[in-house]
């Protein structure tokens, strides 16, 4: 294992995790990838068991992704939705801790209902809600060894964390030391002023990172500067995983989502693939060989 730990969301091929996607962890792994982020939602339908068993014949690590939405959102008014979110949660860490054990993450969109909005900023009320929620998962989390990890994804997908500097601080409120933050470079093209300064200004708090090109194409063949990308994560002496995640329009669900219309790739493999070559080239550049 290198430096990094470099993933694929199997969001890029299929909706969820069941039985006959497992191929597809081999699949990853013939690409060049060490490990997966596999999309939790619905723990009650995820075949514990089979991934287990998959993970150790291919030699792959796990991670893992929940993204909560209007009838699971944390920081509803109604008390019987932020319950509903926080019992999914505690699925999801359990289901997490049954396949991955001590020591794995969960990210996501998973302190707010995603694509939920009110037509304002978010209240204080929202934010204590938010937090409320979110530290009793993170003592769930906790007593198994795994860590919580909070996305800041782009105005158009939530208005609740939009920036680095804003999961930093839901971190603090939030009080407990297995509560990270997951930043991904997509949704820091929108939001953020300068990715060097974002990702150093994260600091102890960057739990798990996210390559992703600024349209959610090929990394390193668009706008994100890499190199600076790269550059941060050296000079914070990261260690983690980077995660490729892309969609296609042939996942209907997460494509209306993320507003995904068109291919960015002549294929999902080839996205993937050509991606992680790219980036491994600039972590080479940046590091040395």
């Amino acid at each position: 294992m290198g430096r990094f730990t470099y993933g694929l969301e199997l969001l890029l091929w299929t909706e969820f995790v069941r039985k006959e996607n497992m191929p597809l962890l081999k699949k990853a792994k013939d690409l060049g990838f060490d490990g997966v982020e596999l999309f939790l939602n619905e723990p009650e339908a995820f075949p514990v068991e089979e991934t287990k068993r998959a993970l150790k014949e291919t030699e792959m690590k796990a991670s893992f992704a929940v993204c909560l939405d209007k009838d699971t959102n944390t920081i509803s008014p109604d008390p019987n939705v932020r319950k509903a979110g926080v019992s999914l949660f505690k699925k999801c860490i359990d289901t997490a801790y049954a396949v991955g054990g001590p020591g794995c993450g969960i990210g996501g969109v998973n302190y707010a209902g995603w694509g939920y909005f009110t037509g304002t900023s978010r209240t204080d009320q929202e934010w204590e809600w938010g937090t409320s929620c979110y530290r009793e998962a993170a003592r769930y989390a906790k007593d198994k060894g795994i860590n919580l990890n909070i996305e800041p994804v782009n105005r158009f997908e939530t208005f609740f964390i939009n920036c680095a500097a804003d999961a930093v601080q839901f971190c603090k409120d939030v009080g407990e030391p297995n509560v990270k933050v997951h930043l991904d470079t997509y949704h820091m093209m929108r939001e953020e002023k300068d990715l060097y300064k974002a990702i150093t200004g994260t600091g102890k708090y960057l739990g798990y990172f996210h390559a992703c090109e600024n349209e959610r194409g090929v990394p390193g063949t668009g706008l994100v500067p890499w190199e600076a990308v790269y550059k941060a994560l050296k000079d914070m002496d990261y260690k983690g995983w980077i995660t490729i995640e892309s969609f296609t329009p042939d996942i209907k669900s997460v494509a209306r989502l993320t507003a995904i219309w068109r291919k960015h790739a002549p294929s999902a493999d080839v996205l993937a693939g050509d991606g992680l070559k790219n980036i491994r080239a600039v972590e080479k550049k940046v590091f040395g060989s």
